[in-house]
């Protein structure tokens, strides 16, 4: 049986994510920026939550997450790492762990760069990633306590998953992302027309998440860092992955 996800905008730009096990019924929710829309959504799709999972601190991520945990009883699941500075753990998780969600599986998978202690949860089976803010659509985290060399080494985690999964991003920032894209590579075809989409999508008041592993590898400048042909467009085909990566990142905060 498959799981279905539902997406809740939250505070001026967040997505939490609900995900349901069609076959047992068990609800989780990624990240809690503001308990009140996800409880409301709870409720008029009659879904009982199970439990949260935390992606990273920020406070955009985890304001609302003791007031849904008092609403609906769910059992918290976050980095074991960062337990300090997380609401209470019920589950703390390391990477490589698996946790069920109902009948499936997700990986915990960590993913530092955007913070230290940021983690992914990657639904193999069902081809989903849920990335908070260290991967996101034609983008990826800005660097607030992470190097430059771990936020690569994140990107590479990504590079090597399949390409048909579906990338679940914290943030609506498709449009301001696609923007810089275009500022560093002119000439894609491909990331032309996915910023028309974009565009359109917003005005008729639809999500631009999420978006497949396929088509990130085609247009997102970070996840091409390593890709002759955009180093040389870039004028840096000498230079290692890193140094663009690292290029590409200083120019976006700039942007």
């Amino acid at each position: 049986m498959p799981i279905s996800v539902i997406i809740v905008p939250c505070l001026a730009d967040n997505y939490a994510y609900l995900i349901k096990c069609e076959e047992t019924g068990h609800t989780s929710v990624v990240d809690v920026p503001d308990a009140d829309p996800i409880s409301y959504m709870l409720t008029k799709l009659g879904w009982k939550l199970n439990t949260i999972l935390i992606t990273h601190h920020h406070s955009d991520h985890i304001d609302g997450v003791d007031k849904l945990r008092k609403l609906t009883g769910a059992k918290v699941i976050g980095a074991r790492s960062d337990a300090y500075r997380l609401p209470a753990l019920d589950i703390p998780v390391v990477s490589g762990d698996i946790i069920k969600i109902g009948s499936h599986h997700s990986e915990i998978l960590d993913t530092p760069g955007h913070t230290i202690g940021h983690i992914s949860y990657y639904f193999r089976n069902a081809k989903k990633i849920f990335t908070g803010d260290s991967l996101m659509s034609l983008g990826c985290g800005r660097l607030f306590e992470g190097t430059h060399k771990v936020m690569w080494e994140t990107l590479k985690t990504f590079l090597e998953l399949p390409a048909d999964t579906m990338v679940y991003s914290g943030h609506e920032y498709s449009n301001s992302n696609a923007k810089f894209a275009i500022s560093v590579d002119p000439s894609n075809q491909r990331l032309k027309e996915r910023y028309k989409e974009i565009q359109n999508l917003l005005k008729n008041g639809k999500y631009t998440v999420p978006t497949s592993l396929e088509l990130e590898f085609l247009i997102n400048p970070f996840l091409r860092s390593a890709q002759p042909e955009f180093k040389n467009k870039l004028n840096m085909g000498q230079k290692t992955d890193e140094e663009v990566f690292k290029f590409l990142r200083t120019q976006k905060d700039n942007f």
